[in-house]
């Protein structure tokens, strides 16, 4: 498990999949709302002129001198929903990033998001 303590040192790492092919960068870190743990990261990926970020679990993510690797291929994540590189994940998009990855979605008992950038 990677711990929350970590997480400034990830920023622009290299994401990579089981097979170590580069997925992308690592532009941010979501935490659980529930446990502060990291639960999802924003992978910078797309054309230089064109890039997005896009949404990966870090569940049983590693990490390396110089990347994190996730459980999730390449393809998966490339298809995964995405914001532009200025916008911020509305609330109403979680649900979308976890049914991407056959994850169960939960709200906190009022309603509060289940992410939240750190």
């Amino acid at each position: 498990m990677i711990h929350s303590a970590d997480i400034r040192e990830w920023r622009n790492r290299s994401v990579v999949d089981p097979k170590g092919h580069k997925i992308g960068v690592l532009e941010a870190v979501y935490v659980d709302t529930t446990t502060d743990e990291p639960a999802m990261a924003t992978v910078r990926t797309g054309l230089p002129i064109r890039h997005h970020l896009a949404f990966v679990p870090l569940d049983e993510a590693t990490l390396g001198p110089d990347y994190v690797k996730v459980s999730y291929t390449k393809t998966l994540v490339k298809k995964a929903p995405w914001v532009g590189m200025d916008d911020i994940l509305p609330a109403e998009s979680e649900e979308a990033i976890f049914q991407h990855y056959d994850m169960p979605y939960q709200t906190g008992a009022g309603g509060e998001r289940q992410l939240a950038r750190r």
